[in-house]
């Protein structure tokens, strides 16, 4: 496997609100990604069908909410499968952000699809944020399958404010990622009205900054733009946030935290392309290794319920005990 790799980080608007078209522009990308010679391409937070950023203005639409479910993307769909058959015929690995639909309930999911067009891991958001709560269902567990083997390395996936979880985020280190992709919805920057500045642009790079520092590994800061059409689609005028155009910054940093791409003007759609030389990891692991000779798992260290959790489930004790009943 080469240690050079070209990666295209998008800063694009979906079709918000529109499952077909959507995946539509989402295979689009994809191609132009691949035509320009990247093996890695990334989405954001909710790429699919788009971030619901009316529940910032509101918290309850049931109209919106109601077209939001049924615009949300089924993992068992033609809608995925269409993604998939465009990444194995553009021999691309792609990370995709959506709202998942699982039997009509709804979770912020993201999905890592091999080269071949294979998905190789689906995962939920440990958590959704805030006002995210009245959309979205918390992961049953599968938000820890995080990081895969791809053609290009082991790359690695979450979204949003689970990059403020520190056991999570060591857990995600812990398996050896060189590629992160850190998936956000439209970010703004920091205005003195009382709002958090961890919540804006700015303070969101910082945060992929000390990611790359603490993993080691290349971050790929992933934003959503949202047009006038955004806001209009979901009256946000006026909301506390993404009520205006703008959002995009998407960035790509190096596994000691420099910025390694140039910006696209936070209005404006487009890719962001870089060659990365997996040899620059060994140069930060060198020095620190947060999970490695950098560590005291001796004084400190990290315990995980790994098993997915679902709805219907058999007891174990209960089906052993009426086995035992049927071989007497």
């Amino acid at each position: 496997m080469s240690s050079q790799v070209r990666v295209a980080v998008t800063q694009a608007e979906p079709v918000w609100l529109d499952l077909e078209a959507t995946v539509n522009k989402t295979c689009n990308l994809i191609a132009e990604a691949a035509a320009n010679g990247a093996q890695l391409v990334t989405f954001p937070e909710c790429w699919i069908p788009g971030y619901p950023a009316w529940i910032w203005t509101r918290p309850v639409d049931m109209r919106l909410s109601s077209t939001y479910i049924q615009n949300s993307l089924k993992i068992d769909s033609p809608q995925m499968a269409s993604i998939q058959q465009c990444a194995a015929e553009n021999e691309i690995v792609v990370v995709l952000g959506f709202s998942e639909n699982l039997h009509n309930s709804l979770y912020i999911s993201q999905a890592i699809i091999g080269s071949d067009g294979k998905i190789l891991t689906t995962r939920k958001k440990i958590k959704p944020t805030h006002m995210e709560r009245t959309i979205f269902g918390d992961s049953f567990g599968d938000c820890l399958q995080s990081v895969v083997d791809t053609s290009v390395g082991r790359v690695g996936a979450l979204s949003c404010w689970e990059h403020i979880q520190p056991l999570l985020k060591y857990h995600t280190y812990a398996q050896r990622e060189q590629f992160h992709v850190a998936a956000w919805p439209p970010l703004f920057p920091h205005s003195e009205d009382g709002s958090l500045f961890s919540m804006s642009s700015e303070g969101t790079i910082s945060i992929a900054r000390t990611y790359a520092i603490e993993s080691q590994s290349f971050v790929l800061h992933t934003t959503t733009v949202i047009g006038q059409s955004g806001v209009d689609r979901m009256a946000t005028h006026g909301g506390a946030l993404m009520s205006t155009p703008g959002g995009g910054c998407s960035a790509i940093f190096g596994p000691d935290g420099r910025q390694l791409s140039q910006p696209i003007p936070s209005t404006e759609e487009g890719i962001i392309y870089a060659d990365l030389d997996l040899d620059q990891i060994y140069h930060s692991k060198a020095f620190v290794d947060v999970c490695g000779h950098y560590s005291r798992p001796d004084l400190l260290w990290l315990g995980v319920e790994g098993s997915v959790k679902r709805h219907v489930r058999e007891n174990a004790a209960t089906v052993a005990g009426e086995a035992e009943q049927q071989d007497l």
